[in-house]
């Protein structure tokens, strides 16, 4: 009986190669984002380079591609809450990372590069670079991320997901190509930055993800082409730009005020 213990023992799978049921939902983070490079690459850039005349397929296939970049961050959103409140395995912090480099760093920047090839007043080798740089920035976002413990409740960065889904609504707003690449290096920029944004917990993650949701309702309107889609789309694209640029006002808002509450605090106790 000893001796087959010891070999249960030694065939039992190792603890740090157990998948937990968060690991499965990154898992599911990666799938979605080489998916979005698939749907881009069929979609959009095969017509494109074979001179395709089927109407719609690039429209779908875009808002088909932006949807699963969504349900990436749905995924990611999700895995983080599930490993606080279940148990997370050994691999759950490198699955997370690898997931992440997929679906916010490869297919946002495989987007902005077959747009750099597809839209007629870009340029592909400028936007080659565009699309280099907003990898690399997710790369050392996450590099950063593994090092650096962050301060309660708060991001140094715009997150990459967040940064992902902005970097393609630039994209999907159609501006001059001059002013779309300038917009998506200073995404770059702010996902490397020190610019802090608040971790998605409680009724921010539950705000997110009701956007989510809105956003690929957006999309789906305009792949279908319903009335007024290609508005809509727009204007969630510029809401998406906005909130960017608007949620940091916020976080440090409440840092000062925080400091200010601090010093008061100081000084009532320095008083007789």
């Amino acid at each position: 009986m000893p001796e087959a213990d010891e070999v249960d023992d030694e065939e039992e799978m190792p603890l740090s190669l157990r998948l937990s049921i968060a690991d499965t939902l990154t898992l599911g983070n990666a799938t979605c984002g080489f998916m979005a490079v698939y749907f881009t690459t069929t979609g959009i850039l095969i017509p494109h380079l074979t001179d395709s005349q089927e109407s719609g397929m690039a429209r779908n296939s875009a808002a088909t591609a932006v949807i699963l970049m969504l349900c990436a961050a749905v995924f990611d959103l999700f895995d983080g809450l599930v490993a606080r409140k279940l148990r997370s395995s050994p691999m759950g912090a490198e699955l997370d990372n690898l997931s992440d480099l997929i679906s916010f760093g490869l297919a946002p920047a495989y987007f902005v590069l077959v747009y750099g090839m597809v839209a007629d007043d870009a340029s592909q080798r400028v936007a080659a670079v565009g699309a280099v740089v907003v990898l690399l920035a997710v790369v050392l976002r996450l590099a950063r991320f593994s090092c650096v413990t962050p301060a309660n409740g708060m991001f140094q960065g715009m997150p990459s997901p967040f940064g992902a889904l902005t970097v393609v609504a630039i994209v999907l707003l159609e501006l001059p190509f001059v002013a779309t690449l300038l917009a998506i290096l200073g995404t770059a920029w702010l996902m490397v930055s020190r610019v802090e944004y608040p971790k998605p917990r409680g009724r921010l993650a539950g705000a997110m993800l009701a956007w989510i949701v809105l956003a690929m309702g957006l999309l789906a309107a305009w792949a279908f082409g319903a009335p007024s889609g290609q508005l809509l789309l727009q204007t969630g694209c510029a809401l998406q730009l906005v909130m960017g640029a608007v949620i940091p006002l916020f976080a440090t808002a409440r840092r000062v005020n925080n400091f200010r509450g601090n010093r008061r605090e100081a000084r009532a106790a320095q008083l007789p």
